[in-house]
């Protein structure tokens, strides 16, 4: 079975929007940061990109991706922490003349926010707010975050930007709330222009184990039993890699202080995914329904009309073709993903 890989090119601009020359990256790499300096450097931007490359999951994936940047032209990498300010100020700051910060460095995952929340807090308020900080004392006017749909927790669907979030379900989606709430401060305060982009559950090559996607794949090309929690009907707004990266980038231009969806506006059941990677795989799963987790949500489907307005962006990948890649990316890879911790 075969299907093509998929194409990005970056649909034109307003003519008034040029992209900045320098652009900080932190979480460059991350899965969602890796292929934003990628497609960044495509568009001959200079990327300063630092990571703090953390054990939060499987450090091979985060050095498969470093090394897809290390050689490429006007790609700079710095080994350093958003909650370390004074090495910020030093190293980062204090030695390159950005123009914008795109801030994807984060601790994500719901669960694992139940069992250390403070590291999420370090990371994900404290570390935004260094930033922020550092972008009033150099004079950065543009600034875009990293947020989740995991702040919409189980309010009516499809999930609005307007929609209430003050009720989070976790302390990951607490700490992206707060998060949020600095940038929106710095907007009123000192007039940055901020773009809150929430993420709805991206997948794709080299992406997070911990995602249900990247483990399904796993599980069964290895023939390993699959755990569902649920009866496998809840459904994700599974968006691809490559849409997520183009709409972060697309993010940089002037939007004065939008929070905006980035999501596939088709939500699709765990089990029809499974389906979809048996399929590619010709190899059938074998599935352990386990209890619902109390801090899942039974679906997510984003409303992602502002995302058309603001930023002229709609994702183009189906899920068919971007499982697609997900599993040859992991077949060609097999030799060393198969040992990835996903459990």
């Amino acid at each position: 079975m075969t299907t093509s890989k998929p194409q990005h090119t970056l649909v034109d601009m307003d003519e008034s929007f040029e992209f900045p020359q320098t652009v900080l990256v932190t979480g460059a790499a991350g899965f969602i940061g890796s292929k934003v300096c990628e497609l960044l450097l495509g568009q001959q931007v200079t990327v300063i990109g630092i990571d703090n490359v953390n054990d939060a999951y499987d450090v091979r994936l985060k050095q498969w991706r470093l090394d897809q940047l290390r050689d490429r032209p006007g790609f700079t990498f710095y080994l350093i922490d958003i909650t370390d300010r004074a090495l910020l100020a030093e190293r980062v700051f204090g030695q390159h003349a950005i123009e914008a910060v795109i801030n994807l460095a984060a601790r994500a995952g719901v669960r694992q926010s139940l069992i250390n929340p403070w590291v999420y807090v370090d990371t994900n308020v404290t570390g935004t707010l260094n930033l922020l900080d550092m972008c009033h004392q150099q004079q950065i006017t543009k600034f875009v975050l990293a947020s989740t749909s995991s702040l919409y927790g189980d309010n009516p669907r499809p999930f609005e930007e307007d929609t209430t979030t003050d009720m989070p379900l976790s302390p990951y989606a607490a700490s992206k709330k707060a998060a949020e709430a600095l940038c929106y401060s710095y907007h009123h305060l000192f007039g940055l222009d901020v773009s809150v982009l929430r993420y709805f559950t991206v997948y794709g090559p080299a992406g997070r184990p911990d995602m249900s996607l990247f483990r399904f794949v796993q599980w069964i090309s290895e023939g390993e039993t699959v755990t569902v929690y649920g009866d496998g009907k809840q459904q994700r707004d599974f968006t691809y890699i490559d849409d997520i990266a183009l709409g972060t980038i697309k993010a940089l231009r002037p939007v004065g202080y939008q929070i905006i969806n980035l999501g596939s506006d088709e939500p699709v059941e765990l089990l029809q995914t499974i389906t979809l990677i048996e399929q590619r795989l010709q190899q059938s799963a074998h599935i352990d329904f386990q209890p619902f987790h109390r801090a899942d949500v039974k679906a997510t489907w984003a409303s992602i009309k502002r995302a058309e307005q603001v930023l002229e962006w709609r994702p183009s990948i189906t899920i068919e073709d971007g499982i697609a890649q997900l599993v040859d990316w992991y077949q060609a890879n097999r030799a060393w993903a198969r040992a990835i911790q996903t459990r």
